[in-house]
């Protein structure tokens, strides 16, 4: 049948009154779109609503734009090329095509719900008739580009997840709320992109369907709140109506947040703020990620035979901190926390450019057990990471990077390790000792000055320093203790340290070994850590004479490049070993007044503060580099006043010169992870 002898048929329903039943089948059902998008009866009526009703796999449609049961892809064509008219055409045969779905689903609700309220039914059909004439206005613009409707694939996700409600709540919950409401976002940038191009007809098609979306909110938003559980919110009983693969983040668009037509519609202020700040995935499957800095006091007490106490400030830097896998964490991932970051905290975060991902509070992760998940990346695997994160393997792919797995073994977390890095480059500055004599007679081979380090410990904590050869009880029994408990002991010679530095590495499934930066290290004189001090060129603040010596004489570009990745293989050979590893390294003078430079201090086989810092410094804009510090709150001497003095930048392309407080001052009881950019 010819175009022009449907257009007739669909004319002649204009002169009739016509059932709104009949008028839903012939949108769902027919072949024709000048059918599904014309026909307009003059006068409808709802006095036979149910004919029999049988669910089908998708809408009618011309043969270049039917849908497939196994579903379509289609991916968003870009804006990047809107000053072209082919590619503009491109994004509205994308848009005509939402715009369609939309119509095919009204018409299903109908016809699967002929017994919901006489007011509902007509307002969905008014709805409706929008929907039509939004995809007409779109057909009519990508003609002029170009591009003719059903030349491109069409994408059927609105289909998928809309068509199987089993309730008029269930499509108003979908639809209206979701995709509807996402579009409020997106018809306001998209308008405002076609205006930049000087395209301003499609920007009034797509400001005329922004005004019309505001009503379509409106309408299901309506009867959302008729149909929703007494005594919750409209916030609590929408979070409830969602499940995967639909979620809150769906309801708004991947577009500058549009709170002023969300209010427009209906939608109260609590809705409004609190899905400005909500992530989740939306379709990539997600990495978790989990801060648990304190694994050297899990293996050490595994080995005692006890549980797991840590004192108060320990427990303290794992929870203030537990944002910290942001920093790292791509948009669609997971990061488990304590406590669910402020409202106001999260909006910082966004407006300074983070890539936000879902934060999920621990214990309250039921809906993300049951997701499919791609991929496990805890700061590092002890047994309380494998313990966490199994919960959350038991659906992944054996492709994927970072599996889960047993917690790696204790020498993985020993300083242990550092003493064989620096055997496998050709000589050892420290020595590994399990008898208390042998330790005697090597502080003494030093001259009395040296430094003992407990093997599991972290951040300089576990350090015991001997000075002139004098032994304090303290210091022979804090010894003993060690070589008890923990089978021995790195000692090692006190230098007169310079500067320390790190060096990052990721090791891949494959074997691989990758390079990820270097970063200045700021210890106090004990050699616990204060800070970092990571820059585009990581030396940029060292004077001349060090620089020559570490670029010339020592050759650390090559060094820390290729032959630390070989040694470092020959490390971890047979291991099974995945992920990061971080390489702390220093400077140090010898009694001629030289530069020495010691190229591996320590092998710590997980995230450190160091591989933060530089994965800050990937989110700081070019040319710039920031102060990487932990500090603590006890310590400051008016909180709110040095507060008031911190000046956040306004980001350009990353973090602009200013400072920054990465995890929720507001809630944090000690510890601030402060980047200082300039």
């Amino acid at each position: 049948m010819s175009g022009e002898r449907e257009l007739r048929i669909v004319w002649v329903r204009l002169w009739r009154g016509m059932e709104l039943r009949e008028f839903a089948e012939r949108v769902l059902y027919s072949e024709s779109l000048e059918e599904k998008l014309l026909l307009n009866p003059r006068e409808i009526t709802d006095l036979s609503p149910d004919a029999g009703f049988s669910m089908p796999s998708g809408p009618g449609r011309p043969s270049e734009l039917r849908i497939s049961e196994k579903g379509v892809k289609a991916d968003f064509p870009g804006l990047n090329r809107l000053d072209d008219d082919v590619e503009r055409g491109k994004m509205l045969h994308f848009l005509a095509n939402h715009e369609l779905l939309a119509t095919e689903l009204m018409a299903l609700v109908l016809l699967k719900f002929p017994n919901a309220p006489k007011e509902f039914r007509m307002g969905v059909f008014e709805t409706l008739k929008e929907e039509q004439a939004h995809t007409l206005m779109y057909m009519r613009r990508m003609r002029e580009c170009g591009v003719e409707f059903g030349e491109l694939p069409v994408n059927d996700y609105f289909w998928r997840v809309v068509a199987p409600m089993e309730s008029p709540m269930d499509f108003v919950s979908r639809l209206s709320l979701v995709f509807e409401q996402a579009n409020l976002d997106y018809s306001v940038f998209y308008a405002k992109l076609f205006r930049e191009v000087g395209d301003n007809g499609t920007a009034r098609v797509l400001e005329k369907i922004y005004e019309d979306e505001i009503g379509h909110v409106g309408h299901g938003l309506k009867w959302f709140r008729k149909w929703k559980q007494e005594g919750d919110t409209d916030w609590e009983s929408f979070k409830k109506q969602l499940y995967f693969p639909l979620s809150l983040v769906r309801a708004k668009g991947v577009a500058p947040y549009n709170a002023e037509g969300r209010l427009r519609a209906g939608l109260d202020p609590e809705w409004v703020e609190k899905l400005e700040v909500e992530e989740q995935s939306r379709g990539r499957t997600p990495v978790i990620h989990w801060f648990n800095p304190n694994v050297e006091g899990e293996v050490l007490a595994q080995k005692l035979g006890k549980p797991f106490q840590p004192k108060r400030n320990v427990v303290l830097l794992e929870e203030d901190l537990d944002v910290l896998p942001i920093a790292w964490a791509r948009r669609d991932d997971v990061v488990l926390v304590n406590k669910m970051p402020s409202r106001d905290h999260l909006k910082n975060l966004r407006k300074w450019g983070f890539a936000m991902p879902e934060f999920v509070v621990i214990g309250e992760d039921e809906d993300l057990k049951q997701r499919r998940i791609g991929g496990l990346r805890p700061w590092a695997w002890g047994g309380r990471a494998s313990q966490v994160m199994k919960e959350f393997s038991h659906d992944m792919s054996s492709q994927v990077q970072w599996k889960w797995r047993e917690n790696f073994e204790d020498r993985f977390f020993s300083k242990q390790l550092g003493v064989k890095m620096e055997e496998l480059l050709g000589g050892a500055c420290g020595q590994w000792l399990e008898d208390e004599n042998e330790v005697f007679e090597a502080v003494q081979a030093y001259a009395g000055n040296a430094l003992m380090k407990a093997p599991f410990s972290a951040a300089g904590r576990g350090h015991c320093r001997v000075i002139d050869g004098e032994w304090t009880d303290s210091m022979r029994g804090w010894l003993k203790r060690v070589l008890s408990e923990q089978g021995g002991v790195v000692v090692e010679p006190w230098l007169d340290r310079v500067m320390d530095f790190s060096s990052q590495y990721e090791v891949k499934p494959s074997g691989e070994i990758k390079h990820i930066g270097m970063a200045l290290v700021l210890n106090d004189d004990l050699g616990r850590f204060r800070g970092i001090e990571a820059r585009p060129r990581w030396s940029h603040h060292l004077d001349e004479d060090l620089k020559t010596f570490l670029f010339r004489d020592a050759d650390v570009t090559s060094l820390y490049k290729e032959k630390i990745p070989e040694a470092l293989a020959k490390l971890l050979d047979g291991s099974g070993f995945v992920g990061p590893i971080g390489i702390d390294a220093m400077v140090y003078c010898d009694k001629s007044g030289n530069y020495v430079l010691r190229p591996v201090v320590e092998v710590n086989s997980r995230i450190t503060m160091g591989r933060v810092a530089l994965e800050l410094l990937r989110k700081t804009a070019s040319g710039l580099g920031g102060r990487y510090e932990i500090l603590r709150k006890s310590q400051i001497e008016d909180f709110d006043a040095w507060l008031d003095t911190l000046n956040p930048g306004e980001p350009k392309k990353g973090f602009g010169a200013g400072d920054y407080i990465i995890n929720d001052s507001s809630q944090a009881e000690e510890f601030l992870a402060l980047w200082r950019v300039s």
